[in-house]
């Protein structure tokens, strides 16, 4: 049986939670993910715990906001003017909203409180500062080595 390698392709059920045991994302009654490795499709901590796993193994993981959705960064609380919100939108405290950046990606943002002229969103990560926790069944491993300078 193949095990898992720094760029393995990987096929597993997972569960990411808090370690309140509250569940957040569930695949284990879906189809399962396939991941490579080093392609920063999961968290840092999760892809190292997976190294050494062969497939039919299963195990619980918790890792820190250093491996995980990184720490809660103060400067990342921005207040912005109420005309950027389109005037439709039922703003309440909570809400995930996704924003672009400079380079047209999206990161989701939570409103922290608002008034008629600003609104104050968090642009952290929603789970940034916790510890999460994964549950994993791995699947199948490919383990064809592959070039690391083809992963770009």
């Amino acid at each position: 049986m193949s095990m898992i390698e720094r760029h393995s392709r990987v096929t597993l059920h997972y569960r990411l939670g808090l370690t309140d045991d509250s569940v957040l994302e569930d695949n284990f009654e879906e189809e399962p993910m396939t991941v490579t490795l080093g392609q920063g499709e999961m968290a840092e901590g999760l892809e190292l715990a997976l190294i050494g796993l062969r497939p039919g193994d299963e195990q619980t993981i918790d890792i820190g906001p250093d491996l995980a959705f990184g720490f809660i960064d103060k400067n990342l609380v921005r207040s912005l003017p109420r005309g950027d919100f389109n005037p439709s939108m039922e703003l309440e405290r909570g809400l995930i909203v996704e924003f672009a950046n400079e380079g047209g990606d999206t990161l989701p943002g939570t409103i922290l409180d608002f008034d008629e002229n600003e609104v104050r969103v968090d642009l952290n990560h929603p789970l940034a500062g916790q510890t999460v926790r994964y549950s994993v069944k791995i699947l199948a491993v490919e383990t064809d080595p592959v070039d690391p300078e083809t992963l770009h």
